[in-house]
């Protein structure tokens, strides 16, 4: 079997993780773990780095860090994974949802300004599978209305905007360091503010709120959400070759590109001009007059050794968030569609040319 994403750990990277296991660093303190965040976020071009646990923690941090009250609302894409939706309830709050753009899979900015209530407080903008959102209208929205912005960034690693990386346009970005990243650190994420009080703040949220002055005296309630300086040495080898990462990435969508490219009843990932996309994943969009869902293209790719994964489910179709009172009745079309005919084929570093030829080949077969 093939699988849709598998990690690649240098060398390099696995002396610095023995490095820090010999250095008796191996909790939530060591040289891994500031550098870790000072060269994510000078990467980033962000001023400062909190070092979490995973990127759907760093997203409860980063909602946290808005302060909201019961009832206000922020304004975020249906079509995506599920942390995003869940950090803004467990905060209090109401995540009030737009529909995706067909021609890109991201958040449509022209929905967004038709959303804002007099409750709304942010925009949570999420990157998805690789590819930035259009940030400059987001951005204007969110002077004129006075809203803050979150960037989650968790699958945009090295993703450009106009030539500026993803996760440095927001207030506050996050990250997630899964194993099928860019980037991995196993586990881990990485939230990214612009201000030292933000910082300050975000580094109490992620441990447990302890104070200088008087360690167990506690003004707020905090979380466990601390990274090691295990995991962070893993992170810090990759970091140091992050463009060969993203280079590795675009090479594999452009090998896909090449081989798919002219099949009727596909829809590949695209590219606007304004993005640099780095392929986090590499989607594909079934057109309903091969009779076929992505359920059933996966299950066909399977008896071919060709593991997949299937779009995300929108977020109004959560029964989770049904059995809250949310999202009754509401309908996104595109969402839906991305839903049903969406998946992703395998793309992860270790993947061999050979193998994009055999996946290729596969998906040729169980479309004809």
């Amino acid at each position: 079997m093939i699988p849709v994403a598998e990690p690649y750990l240098s060398e390099h990277d696995i002396a610095l993780v023995n490095e820090a296991l010999r250095s008796g660093w191996i909790s939530s303190a060591g040289k891994f773990l500031d550098l870790f965040e000072e060269r994510w976020s000078a990467y980033c071009d962000m001023p400062f780095g909190i070092a979490v646990s995973n990127g759907s923690v760093a997203l409860d941090v980063a909602v946290g860090l808005l302060d909201l009250q019961p009832g206000d609302e922020v304004i975020m894409p249906t079509f995506t994974i599920i942390s995003p939706a869940q950090s803004i309830v467990r905060a209090g709050g109401v995540p009030v949802l737009v529909d995706s753009d067909p021609s890109n899979l991201q958040m449509d900015v022209t929905q967004i300004e038709g959303k804002i209530t007099g409750r709304t407080k942010a925009i949570l903008v999420v990157h998805i599978y690789g590819h930035p959102a259009d940030m400059d209208p987001i951005l204007e929205i969110a002077r004129k209305y006075g809203l803050k912005i979150i960037e989650d960034a968790a699958e945009v690693h090295g993703a450009e905007y106009k030539g500026k990386r993803c996760g440095s346009f927001g207030d506050i970005s996050t990250f997630s360091f899964y194993a099928n990243k860019l980037v991995t650190t196993g586990e881990g994420g990485m939230v990214l503010v612009r201000t030292p009080e933000l910082a300050e703040r975000a580094r109490s949220l992620r441990n447990l709120c302890f104070q200088k002055q008087q360690r167990f005296l506690h003004d707020e309630l905090g979380f466990n959400f601390r990274l090691t300086n295990v995991q962070a040495a893993m992170g810090v080898g990759q970091i140091e070759r992050i463009e060969e990462i993203v280079a590795r990435k675009r090479a594999i969508a452009a090998a896909y590109h090449t081989l798919l490219g002219g099949l009727p009843t596909i829809t590949l990932q695209r590219e606007e001009t304004w993005a640099k996309n780095v392929y986090w994943v590499y989607a594909l969009l079934i057109e309903e007059s091969t009779g076929l869902t992505a359920a059933q293209l996966s299950s066909r790719l399977r008896e071919h050794g060709i593991e997949t994964r299937p779009f995300f489910l929108g977020m109004h179709q959560q029964p989770a968030f049904h059995r809250m009172g949310l999202f009754h009745g509401e309908s996104y079309p595109v969402a839906e569609r991305l839903a049903l005919q969406g998946l992703y084929i395998p793309s992860g570093l270790t993947l061999s040319d050979s193998q994009i030829t055999q996946v290729a080949d596969a998906v040729k077969v169980c479309l004809s």
